[in-house]
């Protein structure tokens, strides 16, 4: 497959998320759509790896290099996936407590809080 889908779905996803983000305001919706802009930058991270590890692998067939098979891209979306996961436990701990105290899950109204 041609790396200019996954281009293209990425930018989509990310685009998806970044207008979720600016305009809903539940604070859970925002937060997936955070995750859904993180996920879309894995997904290019994955798709840039294996398009190096097609042009490496191409330019050393006749050479007995040793090449990882594309896998460190995939071992730091794993990371980035295990810190994006404590975010979010972190950050639905903190909407929880806010719906027990103000009974909504608004962004706006934290805004009344600081008075």
């Amino acid at each position: 497959m041609p790396i200019q889908y996954y281009i293209i779905l990425a930018a989509a996803l990310f685009c998806i998320g970044v207008t979720g983000v600016l305009i809903r305001r539940n604070a859970i919706i925002i937060f997936m759509c955070i995750e859904l802009m993180l996920n879309s930058v894995n997904l290019l991270l994955v798709a840039f790896s294996k398009m190096h590890y097609a042009i490496s692998s191409a330019n050393n067939k006749g050479t007995q290099a040793v090449i990882t098979t594309g896998t460190d891209a995939q071992l730091f979306v794993f990371f980035i996936m295990v810190v994006a996961a404590a975010e979010v436990s972190v950050g639905l701990a903190i909407i929880v407590m806010m719906y027990r105290n103000v009974h909504s899950t608004d962004v706006n109204f934290l805004n009344r809080l600081k008075n």
